[in-house]
């Protein structure tokens, strides 16, 4: 068999750490919309990185929905359709939307995915805006728990800010990372990170997380040869979501009845 030449590799790393170009960046909002959600057992909301749309989600939406999972997303908005508005008005933006589709549909709890910015994004709702009663639990893929170094280069693609500010708030010790880090996650809500020593977008060192007293339920999985994108549609890295999702669902009914949902 030939080996794959540079240029094939090159494209290789490229679309798993950024992801595919038609896949991921075009045709924003190419999922199609359903709302039987909340007539599953258990919810997933999937909320996308920086510069991305929901497209990057097809494939685990459809291994989700296999798997007996309800699947919701939404359009975060932003320059071109990609998600560029900063992470803590989308999370005010998300709590929003989350209770007034609560209110319609009778959902009363769920589990979130977030992907990079997307996982920072469910944080800021857990910690900062009320939704911890309502999250059974937060897996994060490739998120800047810390922040990454490689922001500065959205920050200067981005105008310095002109275009966009989400990226300086991705920057290690950005005033938004550090009030994540200084706060307390609730010790009910599971929050595992996902993380990729393959990832050159968020490096796996950003991605740890580091429990203060008091934060019992944070968990670290470690994946190997997974880029930053890829990270959405591994199929390894699936079969660890699934099985934490599962997981936080069996220990959602311990929570005192006043933690679950409202």
């Amino acid at each position: 068999m030939n080996k794959p030449t540079s240029a094939i590799r090159t494209w290789r790393l490229l679309r798993d750490q950024l992801g595919s170009l038609r896949g991921v960046y075009g045709g924003a909002n190419r999922i199609v919309r359903r709302d039987d959600f909340a007539s599953f057992p258990e919810a997933v909301l999937l909320l996308q990185g920086f510069f991305q749309t929901r497209n990057v989600w097809e494939v685990m939406e459809d291994r989700l929905r296999f798997d007996g999972f309800g699947v919701l997303s939404f359009d975060l908005g932003g320059v071109f359709g990609l998600n560029t508005h900063r992470p803590q008005d989308l999370a005010e933006r998300v709590a929003e939307k989350l209770e007034r589709l609560c209110q319609r549909t009778g959902l009363r709890s769920f589990h979130i995915v977030g992907h990079s910015k997307g996982g920072l994004i469910a944080r800021e709702y857990v910690q900062h805006l009320g939704g911890g009663p309502r999250v059974k639990s937060v897996v994060t893929l490739g998120t800047p728990h810390h922040g990454t170094p490689t922001a500065a280069v959205a920050v200067a693609l981005m105008g310095l800010g002109a275009i966009s500010r989400s990226p300086w708030d991705l920057l290690p010790n950005s005033r938004f990372v550090s009030r994540l880090k200084a706060d307390i996650f609730p010790a009910d809500v599971p929050l595992v990170s996902v993380h990729s020593k393959h990832d050159v977008v968020c490096p796996w060192w950003a991605s740890v997380l580091a429990p203060k007293p008091g934060e019992t339920s944070m968990k670290n999985r470690l994946v190997q040869g997974v880029g930053h994108t890829a990270l959405t549609y591994d199929p390894g890295v699936y079969g660890i979501v699934r099985q934490e999702l599962r997981e936080a669902a069996a220990l959602y009914g311990q929570r005192p009845p006043q933690r679950q949902g409202r």
